[in-house]
């Protein structure tokens, strides 16, 4: 018995050694953020340097310009226009044509409008399903979610990320937006931030209660020697734009509204700073990488919807067809850069750099099942590309210079696909008497001219791409009278 002794310790101990090797991650998404909405700078000019804009002038965001710093942003990363079609898509590697969340879940009705598929998927994600923090939990990870959910609608399955592969689950439900960030977070209304009751009218900001919350949770993972996936999705900057308190005083310039905006957007920057603090304290940061992103494009209360305000100088706002409706901002950086980590080793990230190859939030999926060692099931259908070479400031021939972007429903656009194929943007409108909507973003990037009439040979070349590849991922079509209207 003496001699199997060791074995038997060795045997109990290597699990927890293995678990500690894997490195942290930290998926860091800020609902309604669009690439404008911080004092980094992620347009550029035709050399790819970064170029400030009125809106990086304004906004305050330290802690962003510190990640950024030590790490790579993207300047053309496109996400869906609105929030659940992005979260599915982050959740599973799947365009929204595939998963078909094609439109926001309201969390108590069919949010279908009058014209959208019937069939859309509006229960969202369901128990059993192959997500990304299912697929974690299963190679030894512990898996946190912190904030909101919003991957189903109340009493389904998806309302809960528990069903959905986290261990964890803090203040995530159906709804999409809080109905306050004070007081109690909205109990008795349509839109209750649940499980934060132990901060309910003690003047704690919601976006620092669940900051205080995921801190806690990173402690006991740490304590618990458990490499740890943190799911940390702010209800920030989504309305009401309710002013931070801490912040608020800092913004005098613009509207009562977009100030309080701006207060939001620092008050994020902070848990950001905060989150970055905690992983330093308890010795995890070189091991620790941070995919800081936004979900679709703003909605910052500046300016008209269509035109260039809120998203400047991009075209459009969150729920459009424009750039400023779909492209969002990703960071992705070490907590702690250092050369001689062996997770570091395996993944360099170069400092203060900036990729300007095309990138989507499906890439996500694949990207952080790669850093964790992590093997995509074989019968899970996904659309995202790694983005491991793109990480190292390479660039990536391997990766579609596509993003396709379906939405049958009503918004601020209303049933449309849109489809970038290079430098080169074509939407298509069902319903709409402009049908055929072209831009060259490379001599127009604020899309100021529609070129549809002037090319059709262009026009039905990618129309041809675009019919492919929805095709090729199952897409639903908008309805009228009964029937279904299919791109012409």
């Amino acid at each position: 018995m003496k001699k199997l002794l060791p074995n038997l310790m060795l045997a109990t101990f290597l699990p927890l050694i293995h678990a500690a090797e894997k490195p942290n991650i930290v998926v860091f998404l800020v609902d309604d953020m669009g690439p404008m909405d911080t004092s980094v700078p992620f347009l550029t000019d035709g050399e790819g340097k970064p170029v400030k804009h009125p809106l990086n002038e304004w906004y305050r965001t330290p802690h962003m310009e510190k990640l950024a710093s030590q790490g790579i942003r993207f300047n053309q990363f496109y996400a869906q226009s609105v929030c659940s079609p992005s979260r599915s898509s982050l959740m599973t590697g799947q365009n929204a044509t595939r998963h078909q969340t094609t439109q926001w879940i309201k969390p108590n009705t069919n949010n279908r409008g009058s014209n959208g598929p019937t069939e859309w998927n509006w229960e969202g994600l369901k128990k059993g399903q192959t997500t990304l923090p299912l697929i974690l939990k299963n190679n030894g990870y512990h898996t946190i979610f912190v904030g909101k959910g919003h991957f189903g609608p109340t009493g389904h399955e998806g309302e809960n990320p528990l069903n959905l592969g986290f261990d964890v689950n803090i203040a995530g439900s159906g709804i999409g937006r809080p109905y306050t960030y004070l007081g109690d977070y909205g109990q008795g209304t349509s839109h209750p931030v649940p499980g934060l009751e132990k901060y309910h009218n003690t003047g704690t900001f919601l976006s620092e209660a669940i900051t205080l919350e995921a801190n806690a949770e990173i402690k006991k993972a740490v304590a618990a020697k458990k490499a740890f996936f943190l799911y940390m999705s702010h209800y920030a900057v989504h309305g009401p734009f309710d002013p931070d308190p801490r912040f608020i005083k800092n913004y005098k310039d613009k509207s009562k509204k977009a100030n309080a905006f701006a207060s939001l957007v620092e008050g994020m920057d902070k848990s950001l700073g905060d989150i970055m603090n905690t992983l330093e304290e308890q010795g995890v940061a070189e091991n620790t990488l941070i995919l800081f992103l936004g979900d679709n494009g703003s909605d910052a209360p500046i300016g008209k919807t269509t035109e260039h305000g809120s998203s400047a100088p991009l075209r459009g706002k969150k729920a459009t067809f424009y750039e400023g409706g779909m492209r969002a901002p990703l960071i992705v950086a070490w907590a702690k850069p250092n050369s001689e980590s062996a997770a570091q080793k395996e993944w360099v990230i170069p400092a203060n750099k900036i990729n300007s190859q095309i990138a989507t939030i499906m890439d996500v999926f694949p990207t952080v099942l790669n850093v964790a060692g992590a093997q995509i099931p074989k019968e899970h259908v996904q659309d995202g590309y790694d983005l491991k070479l793109m990480l190292s400031g390479e660039a990536d021939p391997t990766h579609p210079d596509t993003f396709l972007m379906h939405f049958p429903h009503e918004h601020r656009s209303s049933y449309f696909t849109s489809y970038r194929d290079g430098d080169w943007k074509l939407v298509y409108s069902y319903f709409s008497k402009t049908k055929y909507t072209l831009y060259n973003l490379k001599s127009d990037p604020y899309e100021n001219k529609n070129i549809a009439a002037s090319n059709p040979e262009k026009v039905n070349t990618m129309m041809e791409k675009m019919k492919k590849q929805l095709t090729a991922e199952g897409a639903l079509y908008p309805e009228k009278n009964g029937k279904v209207v299919l791109p012409e």
